[in-house]
């Protein structure tokens, strides 16, 4: 194959796979290593790059992936260190301390343990594959969370053991490799002591150097603001090689304390930075996955049979469920939000990585490490990963709600801005079955709209702090209903992170506005809420007037044709509730067309017809302005 088809060929898999996972809802890093293994069928990359540059097979690959997979785990771990914020600590602090400390030692010694005795794997090489298998992937628990949404205090927990467990695990393999493997048969706990102490004082020396350089810079205007972004992965990479070169996997630890102290600095923005690194971030697993899937033979995955499944299967009812237990023991957390931390640990591209690092070095050194499972490492670890992201993508949705810790809907809806119609149209919505929450800077509207009993909060829907203590369970869309065209288009922006593009509204102020140069640019703008000219100040005017708002359920006997009829052909539709209670709004870009079995609301301003006139309409209820 040629090399320049091979390099186009991969991303453009890494993001098939991840696209047909968002629309199927399958665990993405599942048809990664998928389309990696199928690949791999095709072009064996260490074999292919032996050919490319005329080397040996046993060496050439090792030699040149190496370098490029510890790169890419790096920028992994920075965009992960930028996603942990102090003040979650407030409520993950305790159980995610337990977790990475007592409860990673009790993964350690019982994959060791398991390893040994299920694959027969000698016991240095039982331990080194304990060390990698200690991570819990934060690139698969990130989107199971989003998928499964729990309890605020066990997606924090989750998340800071998943990002901050990487470097310790690697950390950890560091250790059991030199001081065990390389270096004697024997521990040395003075020698491991050292490099342990050396591994932390240069990681986080490193770490806070380049984050405090960063932060000087940007504070002092050094850099220009289109570098951020590469500037900072620049310096990140950079820090991260010196680190690694004056102790091994030390770089892990300094790109997540960069990123840590960059966002939780406040002397100035780094989204931009972050959207940056999560696309590379996204892109990076993709690739990283497809290839190292590629070098994955499945003859020697299938080869383990019921020894490998023995083992997986340890891992999860045996090993997980005594580490998160015993190491939570007097945490906070509740014996359910317990059970379901015991209940989900996927591994994830870093355990990938790191196993395939420690593989790779393995076959730089040839014939050095003469032990029973040394050639199997890579193997035994994207078993672990495909058979723990199948198992918990399964079955976490169903624990949660079984353990009543996640909502079955996200049918809910946040709506920024209190205004008296918007404040009854919220009504209407309660009413009908969908969840909604009212937020808005003026405590008396807040006041009326929790007296009409909705959920209202008294926050600017801009200030980053408050949209993070938000509890949004069972909320999957927003709708930006300010009397501000520029408060709404910022808050749509704001919150792009919190829900998808699609769920995402905004309704304009008036119509003056939206052809205008006075209007924002349209790639900051929602969804453009009803229908072209109905506007906030439209339906304020009207229903000041006495318009009123009207729910109705439709049917065979009654259409919305009918219902049209009825009130003159004038109701302005607003939104349809589907038969399963999710609601679809009226947009500008896709209109509606109700259908029988769904409920309709809609702005109606005449009085309806005699009701012989029409079919009969027994479950139109209305709120009154």
């Amino acid at each position: 194959m040629d090399l320049l088809l091979y390099l186009a060929l991969i991303p453009s898999l890494g993001v098939a796979a991840q696209w047909i996972a968002w629309r199927t809802g399958l665990p993405g890093i599942l048809l990664l290593l998928l389309f990696g293994v199928l690949l791999g069928q095709f072009v064996q990359p260490d074999s292919y790059l032996a050919e490319l540059t005329g080397g040996e097979i046993a060496k050439a690959g090792p030699e040149l992936l190496f370098p490029i997979v510890s790169l890419s785990v790096a920028v992994i771990m920075f965009e992960g260190g930028l996603s942990l914020k102090f003040h979650e600590l407030r409520e993950a602090g305790s159980a995610a301390f337990r977790l990475v400390t007592l409860g990673a030692l009790i993964t350690f010694l019982g994959t060791a343990v398991a390893s040994h005795f299920t694959l027969g794997f000698a016991w240095p090489i039982s331990f080194l594959l304990g060390a990698i298998l200690t991570v819990t992937g934060p690139t698969v628990i990130g989107p199971l969370l989003r998928q499964v949404r729990p309890t605020r205090r066990v997606a924090s927990t989750l998340k800071w053991e998943g990002i901050v467990i990487d470097p310790i695990g690697a950390v950890l393999a560091v250790l059991v490799f030199e001081n065990i493997l390389v270096h004697s048969s024997e521990p040395n706990l003075g020698s491991a002591i050292f490099m342990l102490s050396k591994t932390i004082l240069v990681g986080m020396g490193l770490g806070c150097a380049g984050g405090a350089f960063l932060t000087t810079a940007f504070r002092r205007y050094w850099v220009p603001d289109q570098l951020h972004g590469i500037g900072t992965l620049s310096v990140g990479l950079l820090l991260y090689a010196i680190s690694d070169h004056l102790a091994h996997e030390s770089g892990l630890i300094t790109v997540t304390v960069i990123g840590l102290w960059l966002t939780n600095q406040r002397h100035f923005d780094i989204e931009h930075i972050i959207e940056l690194k999560e696309n590379l971030r996204t892109l990076l697993i993709g690739c990283l996955f497809i290839v190292l899937g590629s070098r994955v033979a499945i003859d020697d995955v299938i080869a383990h049979g019921w020894h490998g499944l023995l083992f997986l299967l340890l891992m999860i009812l045996i090993v997980r469920p005594i580490s998160a237990f015993v190491s939570l023991l007097g945490s906070p957390l509740d014996l359910r939000e317990r059970a379901f931390v015991a209940s989900l640990a996927p591994r994830g591209i870093v355990a990938a990585a790191v196993s395939s690092v420690f593989a790779l070095e393995i076959e730089r050194r040839g014939g050095a490490f003469d032990l029973a499972g040394s050639d199997q490492l890579a193997t035994v670890t994207f078993l672990v990963i495909a058979g723990t992201v199948a198992v918990y993508g399964i079955a976490a949705s169903p624990i949660a709600r079984l353990l009543g810790l996640a909502d079955e809907k996200s049918n809910g809806a946040l709506i920024a801005g209190a205004e008296h119609w918007v404040r009854d149209f919220a009504l209407e919505l309660n009413n009908a079955g969908v969840p909604v929450m009212l937020l808005d800077t003026n405590y008396n509207k807040v006041s009326q709209a929790r007296v009409a009993g909705l959920r209202a909060e008294c926050i600017n829907i801009l200030n980053e702090h408050a949209r993070k203590d938000l509890t949004v369970a069972g909320i999957g869309r927003f709708l930006a209903m300010t009397p501000n065209d520029e408060v709404n288009s910022l808050a749509v922006r704001e919150c792009r992170g919190m829900f998808e593009r699609a769920q995402l509204y905004q309704l304009n102020f008036s119509v003056k506005n939206t052809n205008s140069r006075r209007e924002m640019t349209r790639n900051l703008m929602g969804r453009q809420l009803f229908r072209e000219g109905l506007t906030f100040s439209k339906i304020r005017d009207l229903h000041e007037s006495g318009a009123l708002f009207k729910t109705t359920k439709l049917s065979d006997s009654f259409s919305y044709t009918d219902f049209i009829r009825r009130y003159n052909e004038v109701p302005e539709l607003l939104c349809v509730i589907s038969s399963d209670g999710t609601p679809l709004m009226n947009t500008v870009s896709d209109p509606l067309k109700p259908e029988s079995g769904q409920t309709i609301i809609c702005l109606v301003t005449s009085v309806p017809l005699p009701v012989e006139h029409v079919a009969m309409d027994p479950e139109t209820k209305s709120a009154k302005g």
